[in-house]
């Protein structure tokens, strides 16, 4: 038999060369003989992590804990984990205790901002970050990091500086760039396009440099008037990003007609849980969401939780689909056998302890829309408010924004003609929903709330059951974290300037316009 410490030294070296299959091998060897070796347990659940085995990884990393409990490594490693199980209230918990923890690595600071960010905890993220930083001063990513977090918690003038000391230290953090551009309105006199032209013919030779400094330039031609280069450049820049993911829109017309199929008629009779606490903001993304979760969010009983995969998660696991995709035909068509009033309570408990300080919170995943006939029927209180947009301008917005790569939701998005396709399909569930839970979704006109601030929030409010308070003019003033795409624009007072902005790129647009129009959308 292989003597044990040698096996141990090759786990240690596969471990080093990201061997992952191999370092399970070993390690199911040698934990029966050593069952209380926390270097062990480890290395088994950082294998495990890596190869999104996430059960598996959380009983390793938790045990590694036990058994350490004072290794801040050990803790974070396990709180990731534990969000690979989207067990969220848990990751924070564990982060939390890692934060209490003594440590100097600033690898280990950096994955609990991450790990932070991810819980929508941004205050604890930017210390975290801050700490890996002043530990690692000369790493462009722990920079990047930190930034991004600032900017999420409203900090965005020290956001914009760790940005730019971010390519200081690295004029090809790619990523920068992008967030630079992003960050504030370009001017005709000071703007990034020289340097980024500069960068181009080296970032189009690999995927991720060639979506963000085209995405980059994008948006700094238009911000200077120049709309047929940006569209260019965002075209290019979107393609690049969905080069590799091999959408096809009859994914989502499938799901969309189970969805209907799944709630064909009106329901009489309430089963759900009682919970008023909820309010769910849902919409197509970039369509005004952020905007009115700021509004409700200024009210002193209400609580902004971010944007939560609870409900998607927890009717995931109660239906007992287990394909890969959070929500699929499969998922849908086994809800008929769903315990109504039990998703209804797990979801609430889900959101603890993040919920529960005030009487209301708000989850705003604009996906939810897809769920949202279900969230009537499982909280029959929580209070749904949907989102619309001016068609053009919601695809033109999802088309230019590039959502996380990691996600499925937003495969639509890479391809405009798609964008608008997906529309479509939008528009008719909402239609549908409207039919099967009357009177449980208001829709609210993005374009008529800017126009008339205070009659549109004060109608918001009083859908939800609130007492009107005036901080919800003042929805620029709220300190509390943003970090979504509009993470800029909503610490400024309402304007009018995301109106009609398809009109500027009108020539673009004209077959998007032709899709639409196809489909019965009106486009004005």
């Amino acid at each position: 038999m292989t003597d044990p410490a040698e096996l141990y030294q090759q786990a240690i070296a596969a471990f080093n060369r990201r061997n992952w299959p191999t370092v399970l091998d070993i390690a199911s060897k040698l934990l029966p003989l050593a069952p209380q070796h926390d270097g062990l347990h480890y290395i088994n659940g950082i294998a495990a992590l890596e190869l999104q085995q996430f059960p598996v990884a959380s009983r390793h990393l938790a045990q590694a804990a036990r058994i350490r409990p004072d290794h801040a490594g050990y803790a974070v490693q396990h709180a990731r984990a534990l969000l690979g199980l989207r067990k969220t209230n848990e990751a924070l918990t564990e982060a939390n205790r890692a934060m209490s923890l003594p440590t100097d690595d600033p690898s280990v600071l950096d994955t609990l901002g991450v790990v932070f960010s991810l819980c929508n905890a941004y205050t604890p993220a930017v210390e975290a970050f801050r700490r890996a930083v002043e530990r690692a001063p000369d790493a462009p990513q722990l920079r990047f990091n930190y930034a991004t977090a600032l900017v999420a918690n409203g900090d965005i003038a020290a956001g914009e500086k760790e940005v730019q000391r971010c390519l200081d230290i690295d004029p090809r953090a790619w990523n920068a760039h992008l967030t630079l551009a992003q960050i504030r309105k370009q001017t005709p006199e000071s703007n990034h396009i020289e340097r980024l032209l500069g960068l181009l013919p080296e970032a189009r030779k690999h995927t991720q440099s060639s979506i963000c400094i085209e995405l980059a330039l994008a948006k700094e031609y238009e911000d200077i008037g120049q709309y047929p280069s940006a569209f260019e450049h965002l075209t290019r820049g979107k393609a690049a990003a969905g080069a590799h993911r091999h959408y096809r829109i009859s994914r989502d017309e499938r799901l969309f007609e189970a969805l209907m199929e799944a709630s064909p008629q009106p329901r009489t009779v309430s089963d759900g849980f009682p919970s008023d606490e909820p309010i769910f903001i849902i919409g197509m993304p970039r369509s005004g969401t952020t905007l009115v979760e700021r509004i409700i969010s200024s009210h002193p009983e209400v609580f902004s939780a971010g944007e939560l995969q609870n409900f998607g998660v927890t009717l995931k696991r109660m239906s007992g689909s287990i394909t890969p995709a959070l929500i699929d035909d499969d998922t849908v068509r086994r809800t008929h056998s769903i315990d109504w009033n039990r998703l209804g309570r797990e979801y609430i408990e889900s959101t603890r302890p993040l919920t529960g300080s005030r009487a209301r919170f708000i989850d705003k995943l604009p996906h939810n829309f897809l769920y949202a006939g279900f969230i009537a029927r499982a909280l029959p209180k929580a209070k749904i408010i949907c989102l619309r947009r001016n068609p053009m301008d919601t695809c033109l917005s999802n088309f230019r924004q590039l959502f996380a790569l990691n996600s499925t939701y937003y495969d639509y998005s890479y391809d405009l003609l798609d964008t608008g396709r997906y529309y479509t399909l939008f528009d008719r569930l909402i239609a549908h929903w409207q039919r099967v839970v009357p009177g449980r979704i208001l829709e609210v006109e993005y374009e008529e709330l800017v126009e008339a601030q205070e009659a549109g929030s004060r109608r918001i409010i009083d859908f939800c059951g609130l007492q009107w308070n005036d901080s919800c003019l003042h929805f620029h003033e709220n300190q509390s974290p943003v970090a979504t795409a509009s993470a800029i624009q909503v610490r400024e007072p309402m304007n009018r300037r995301a109106i009609d902005r398809w009109r500027r790129y009108e020539p673009q647009l004209l077959e998007l316009k032709r899709l639409l129009l196809s489909h019965g959308i009106t486009v004005a």
